[in-house]
């Protein structure tokens, strides 16, 4: 793209193609969870290497580790000795569509909508690729910077692949990355997302009986394993409906928040029921802590029987501040569950999965040049939120690279029913995010290293040289194959090892 192009201009010339393209990648059921058929997640893969392909890029890899999808990784080199290299990521497999009956049009036949399209995966996280290759494309393959690209295959279910990126640093190294898995607080208000809550679960079990008894001849005195149960999960929120766990940080919020009114809408709250908690919405769902009972294993109502519970249990789900570790929140939680003993009977504690929050640096060069980029691209200021969700791999991918910027930000909004039914994405949201990124790399790339000696802040490697993790040939057999180290393997298009 000449420098002196507009670049909305040029973007509205290839947005009938970005949908189109969307189209053709939002029809194919690409769900990476076990019982689907593997077929249409290789089909999502061999489709997007073909539009790399088609928007100039060269370079392309294909990641292949134990038990996951591929991973495509792609490569254009910096335009310039002294150029930065920004990494984008996105993902293209999707969520299971769920009951199909509560979907207005079948979840993989792309629907028109007001405004957009309607189908299962198109904003989490098809749409959000399409600003990766509309931006290839506004630049005709030559964007100012070097670039990465990262589009994996299993982001939903979860793989090997959230761990891999410090194993194999340089091929992840940059000095500023768009995690594009994210999108607005409300459609047309340009957002930053600058924190990601964590995340623990836990088990709590009671047994009291060895099997019921009737309730009529034992009930007051014999042990109620469920009632025991519920008293112990009432003790971990105030009469406010805060946590009461001791220890477990919370903030005050300074950034954007929902209005009380459009979290009632976007939550489905019932007509007259109150919300839970104290302090703002920015607290309870960004910056503090939240705890959910997820599960819960007792008689079912409809064939109770006139018994005492012998045994009950119950699994939480506890989010917690972007920056308190892990194992620190879990153990808080543990440590509150352990010390009770509702009627004098003991509760059996087990920790399960931790994932850390995320908190990213916000003053450097990069955010300074996206917070230029999202105004030019939605015309409006920028917004702060958090995200009380967690992105795993955006941890592997910081420790890969210690020093480079991150960016959340992308073509979602918080209306666009990610995981639920009848998902949409707006036609707005996607023509400002490739205008935004677009000159994000252009803002970036004009700023870099204007702060210090040249080398910039991430002090990223040469994009095409990995020293400690898989195999890679490039599509085209260009690249000489690397040792791998770490188990993993980067193969031809035909599957086979190169």
């Amino acid at each position: 793209m000449d420098p002196g192009d507009d670049l909305s201009t040029r973007v509205d010339e290839l947005m009938d193609g970005l949908v189109a393209d969307l189209v053709r990648l939002t029809a194919i059921a690409s769900i990476a969870f076990p019982g689907f058929p593997p077929e249409p997640v290789r089909q999502a893969h061999d489709l997007l290497v073909d539009l790399l392909r088609g928007a100039g890029v060269e370079h392309i890899e294909r990641l292949d580790l134990p038990d996951t999808a591929p991973v495509i990784i792609a490569r254009v080199p910096p335009p310039e000795p002294g150029a930065p290299t920004v990494l984008l990521y996105g993902h293209y497999d999707v969520q299971p569509p769920g009951d199909a009956s509560l979907w207005l049009s079948p979840p993989f036949e792309p629907t028109p909508v007001e405004g957009g399209l309607r189908a299962r995966g198109i904003a989490d996280d098809k749409a959000n690729i399409l600003v990766h290759l509309g931006v290839l494309r506004a630049f005709a393959g030559r964007p100012p910077v070097g670039l990465k690209i990262v589009l994996e295959g299993q982001e939903e279910y979860g793989s090997a692949f959230d761990d891999h990126p410090p194993t194999d640093p340089d091929r992840f190294a940059c000095d500023a990355m768009v995690i594009a898995d994210l999108g607005n607080i409300r459609p047309g208000s340009p957002t930053l997302t600058t924190g990601l809550r964590g995340a623990a679960e836990v088990v709590v079990e009671v047994r009291t009986l060895a099997e019921p008894r009737h309730s009529g001849g034992f009930g007051g005195a014999a042990p109620d394993a469920l009632l025991a149960l519920l008293k112990a999960l009432a003790t971990l929120h105030d009469v406010h409906g805060d946590v009461a766990v001791e220890g477990l940080r919370r903030d005050e919020w300074t950034g954007t928040a929902f209005t009380e009114d459009e979290f009632r809408s976007l939550a489905g709250v019932e007509e007259g029921v109150p919300l839970i908690g104290s302090g703002s919405l920015g607290e309870r769902l960004w910056s503090g802590p939240a705890i959910t009972v997820i599960g819960i294993d007792a008689p079912s109502v409809d064939q109770a029987a006139s018994a005492v519970v012998p045994y009950a249990r119950a699994k939480l789900n506890l989010r917690f501040h972007p920056a308190q570790d892990p194992r620190q929140a879990q153990a808080l939680l543990v440590t509150h569950l352990e010390s009770l003993r509702p009627f004098g009977i003991p509760l059996t504690v087990t920790p399960g999965d931790t994932g850390p929050g995320f908190e990213p640096a916000t003053d450097g060069p990069a955010y300074r040049a996206a917070r230029t980029a999202l105004r030019e691209g939605w015309g409006r200021e920028v917004s702060s939120v958090a995200s009380g969700g967690s992105i795993p791999l955006v941890n592997g991918l910081a420790e890969a690279a210690p020093n480079a910027e991150v960016l959340l930000f992308g073509a979602q909004d918080s209306r666009c029913n990610l995981h639920a039914p009848n998902e949409r994405v707006l036609f707005s949201e996607l023509r400002s995010a490739v205008i935004a990124e677009a000159a994000f790399l252009r803002e970036y790339a004009k700023g870099y290293g204007s702060d210090g000696d040249g080398t910039g802040p991430g002090g990223s490697a040469d994009p095409g040289t990995a020293s400690t993790g898989s195999t890679a040939s490039t599509f085209d057999g260009s690249a000489a194959p690397r040792t791998a180290s770490t188990g993993s393997t980067a193969s031809t298009p035909g599957g086979s090892p190169a």
